[in-house]
């Protein structure tokens, strides 16, 4: 018998026995549609998690600040050092002192092996942005979005080696500016005010270079550094500031640096006073959380598998035991046990198959629904969260476990097939 012949009486096997098969289809369904839909939902929760992760910074930047004097419980305040106020703020939770880094900090840090540059944050207060002649909304700049990876609906990521002042708009500003679309907003050139430091008003026109959803993490449009440059030239108002300490800086390391080079040199930069963190530090809990979570979920889906399993090899050993004759004619008249073996194993992956591939199949069809539903409602103030993302090799991957559980499930009716003796089970009543 020929391998097409054997996979076409393997499916026309299959359904000898409807009620039976269709029951453990319906069981392999079960599992297959609760493992795609927790699939899809970590997909889901991930991409969204990485977005906004990118909206703290680049994965080879640290945001680095002073190591902060932390009150030890039942030891009172910390005394007052004068020799430290002009460099020190109160910026940090009860019972901490936050000190400001000096531009002699920025050079030691820059110094350091491994830090490729080092660069302080500049905060500007600005007034509005404004398109035209057109309505005037207030408005604010992420003081890190130079090193952020916006997670965009249009355009393109600010370029930081430019001379000219990009912006990157939150979404929420398209409309209200008077943009048709997001590719619309994107060349234009919009006014952004800023008061300096005597009241006078200013404007400073930049390029809107991308669209990007509204992060919770990171607040604020983007702006690359020749527009804060801009910004902070028109708020100091022409008054020579000799500024000397500032909050937080940017460094960024080599990207060439393995996870235990990033570590021993945070730990380099902690004996120096200086405390280093970098993206994962800052949200990897979380993923984990999330991780764990999705885990947990999946176990449940691979427990009603393992259900399904018994299924399949119960349907299988009954279909071995009424076919007992058949299986001793197909022997007496040449076919090996290999073929019989291959037989009824090919009939347990069409089982797995077709409970997988409609377990598949309903999850995503109900899923994208749920989700879009979802999206414009319940999670409506998550913009850019898709809870239920179905990537193709993550579905791709359900079917083909799913077939193999179910191969693996045959195994012992298809041995049991291949051993029987055609006298003997020509015999059988």
């Amino acid at each position: 018998m020929r391998t097409k012949d054997l996979v076409a009486t393997a499916i026309s096997n299959t359904f000898r026995s409807k009620l039976r098969t269709t029951l453990t289809v319906l069981a392999i369904f079960v599992g297959a549609f609760t493992l795609t839909l927790t699939n899809a939902v970590g997909a889901g929760v991930s991409q969204y998690v990485d977005a906004q992760v990118g909206s703290l910074g680049a994965p080879d930047v640290f945001i680095i600040t002073q190591a902060n004097d932390q009150t030890v419980a039942g030891d009172g305040p910390i005394k007052y050092d004068s020799s430290s106020a002009s460099v020190s703020s109160q910026q940090g939770p009860p019972g901490t002192t936050t000190k400001a880094l000096t531009k002699a900090d920025l050079t030691t840090i820059g110094d350091t092996t491994g830090i490729v540059s080092v660069d302080p944050i500049r905060a500007v207060q600005t007034d509005y942005i404004q398109f035209k002649s057109g309505t005037q909304y207030e408005f604010s700049i992420n003081p890190t979005s130079a090193v952020t990876t916006a997670d965009l609906t249009a355009g393109a990521q600010l370029d930081g080696a430019a001379s000219d002042a990009q912006v990157v708009l939150p979404d929420s500003f398209v409309s209200p500016l008077g943009f048709t679309s997001a590719e619309h907003a994107v060349g234009s050139s919009v006014s952004i005010g800023i008061t300096d430091i005597l009241g006078a008003k200013h404007t400073v026109d930049a390029t809107v270079v991308g669209v990007s959803l509204e992060s919770l993490l990171a607040t604020g449009a983007g702006a690359n550094d020749a527009l804060i440059s801009k910004l902070a030239d028109a708020q100091a108002g022409g008054i020579e500031t000799a500024v000397t300490s500032y909050g937080v800086a940017v460094a960024h390391f080599k990207t060439t640096l393995s996870a235990d080079g990033i570590t021993a040199l945070k730990a380099h930069l902690a004996k120096g006073g200086y405390t280093a963190s970098t993206i994962e530090d800052q949200l990897g809990a979380v993923q984990t959380v999330i991780n764990g979570i999705v885990g947990v979920l999946n176990a449940f889906a691979v427990i009603a598998l393992i259900a399904a399993a018994f299924g399949i090899i119960n349907t299988l050993l009954m279909s071995v035991q009424e076919r007992t004759r058949e299986i001793g004619l197909m022997k007496a008249m040449g076919m090996s046990g290999g073929k019989v073996y291959t037989l009824f194993s090919l009939e347990a992956i069409f089982i797995g198959f077709l409970g997988s591939a409609i377990g598949a199949g309903v999850a995503v069809g109900l899923g994208s629904a749920l989700s879009a539903v979802l999206s414009q409602g319940f999670l409506s103030g998550l913009p850019g969260l898709n809870i239920l993302l179905f990537e193709p090799l993550s579905v791709a991957f359900v079917i083909g476990l799913v077939m193999l559980i179910a191969f693996l499930s045959g195994t012992l009716p298809a041995q049991r097939a291949a051993r029987q003796n055609p006298i003997e089970s020509l015999r059988y009543e």
